[in-house]
């Protein structure tokens, strides 16, 4: 998965499962930014821990 996508996917699970919890307990703006809030530091961190992964691997000589 490419590193852009990976915060787009925290963005929309964010604000989805906000959008959701938000409905459910009347205050949709609220959680819609929470949702939105939470996710983009979701997608932040899988992003940072999948360059680190690529910056670890040992050069593969041709």
């Amino acid at each position: 998965m490419k590193k852009e996508s990976k915060l787009a996917v925290g963005l929309v699970s964010g604000m989805t499962i906000g959008a959701v919890i938000g409905a459910t307990t009347g205050n949709l703006g609220l959680w819609i930014s929470l949702g939105t809030a939470i996710g983009a530091g979701i997608g932040s961190y899988l992003r940072l821990q999948e360059s680190k992964k690529d910056n670890n691997e040992p050069e593969k000589d041709i």
